[in-house]
């Protein structure tokens, strides 16, 4: 019986090794796509998205079963594309929006609902066919089940303004920006929260 308690309790050890060591490696591709996104000048950011999206990688690969991992692959890739620009971005986006339905058909609410986020953000963002599969209304609604999951998160209120600019809707865009302004500070992500509420800054400066 004795030894039977010992292999369970070193089971569950094992099992929050392994969940602390995916939650460090998550961390660790979160705090450098911020470094990248807010600290790099322009034109170093191709490389060193490049290089993360490598990083990216090997966390799904580790971690098949994990939403977090898809969203921040998703992320990443999107990110990259967004650097490298051209035609030649026109495959990340396709790759990012693989990712990020593969962490929705595992757990659409993982990460406040992340995943709906950023595939909304996708589709109002890249272009339309034939190029690519850019499409308002599936932005639209993307960007909505984001709020409905999670309606007080900086990035769901940040996107859906910035879609409502778009579309040319300043005054409705202007509620969300300032919603998004009064969202909670995220632990243990201070630069990524620093350069969201300096976005939403200057988009709310262009509105006066």
């Amino acid at each position: 019986m004795r030894r039977l308690w010992l292999m369970v309790t070193l089971s569950l050890l094992a099992v929050q090794a392994w969940s602390a060591s995916f939650d460090e490696q998550l961390l660790g591709v979160q705090q450098r796509w911020a470094q990248i996104q807010y600290q790099l000048a322009d034109d170093d950011k191709e490389r060193a998205f490049e290089a993360l999206a490598v990083d990216a990688e090997a966390l799904v690969s580790a971690n098949p079963q994990r939403p977090e991992a898809w969203i921040w692959q998703g992320i990443v890739l999107s990110t990259y594309a967004g650097a490298k620009g051209g035609l030649g971005a026109l495959s990340l986006v396709k790759q990012a929006r693989a990712s990020l339905e593969s962490a929705l058909a595992l757990d659409e609410t993982a990460l406040d609902g992340s995943a709906h986020t950023s595939l909304g953000s996708l589709y109002y963002q890249v272009p339309g066919w034939p190029l690519s599969f850019g499409n308002d209304e599936e932005a639209k609604r993307h960007l909505r089940e984001a709020l409905r999951i999670s309606p007080d998160d900086i990035d769901a209120n940040f996107f859906y303004a910035d879609f409502l600019l778009d579309q040319g809707e300043p005054e409705r865009a202007r509620v969300y920006l300032e919603k998004a302004l009064e969202a909670p500070a995220r632990p243990n992500r201070p630069l990524a929260d620093e350069g969201r509420r300096h976005e939403i800054q200057l988009r709310l400066a262009g509105l006066h």
